[in-house]
């Protein structure tokens, strides 16, 4: 059976129709750390594509180890090509942490490492571990981050393993209170480098 809609089929036996956009990602960076104090997405260099391009982009981070024990990854946006990441932001963040020994276990708001218009680093976990079995990984949606009309939306949520041998699932969002374009994102610890890692930048649809 198909729906139809205005003359265009939306869905013929389960599939949809060749007329509705499939809201693809497309791979645009792979940026890989090793002893990295940051890493940068900045349009236009290094094959990097932060425009209007696409309405939307998702960063993908993969076991992003720090060399510091204890520590907070975090992120920043800039709108003018990476000279200063210092966009102000006002942001939620909250979190779930289960310890591995079954000690404790509860859903948590973080008034601490939320931001209220403030050109800080967002926080995207809490404290991360250094051992060799720590990391952290997840995603980042920015949203139409090209708009000289509206503020700067993003998502985000991680999973890592916490420096006291815990799991926290970490959510994060608010936005960019500003109307340039966001044109450059960074990420880094707050204390000591990115020993290993890999952040891979997709723009969503076309």
């Amino acid at each position: 059976m198909a729906v139809v809609s205005n003359g265009t089929t939306i869905i013929d036996a389960g599939a949809l129709g060749s007329g509705v956009p499939a809201g693809k990602m497309t791979l645009i960076k792979t940026l890989t750390a090793s002893s990295s104090a940051t890493l940068s997405f900045v349009d236009g260099a290094s094959s990097v594509v932060l425009d209007d391009t696409y309405d939307s982009y998702v960063f993908k981070f993969y076991n992003i180890h720090p060399a510091t024990n204890d520590v907070n990854f975090q992120f920043n946006m800039s709108t003018d090509g990476g000279s200063n990441y210092n966009v102000t932001k006002t942001t939620t963040f909250f979190y779930g942490v289960h310890n591995e020994n079954d000690g404790a276990a509860s859903l948590a708001y973080s008034t601490g490492r939320d931001l209220a218009q403030s050109t800080a680093f967002q926080y995207l976990t809490r404290e991360v571990g250094n051992e060799n079995d720590e990391s952290t990984a997840g995603n980042l949606f920015l949203f139409n981050p090209s708009s000289t009309t509206f503020v700067k939306h993003y998502i985000s949520r991680f999973q890592h393993y916490s420096h006291n041998d815990a799991s926290y699932d970490v959510y994060s969002a608010g936005y960019g209170n500003t109307t340039s374009a966001v044109n450059a994102i960074q990420f880094k610890f707050g204390s000591g480098n990115i020993d290993s890692g890999v952040i891979k930048l997709y723009g969503i649809g076309g």
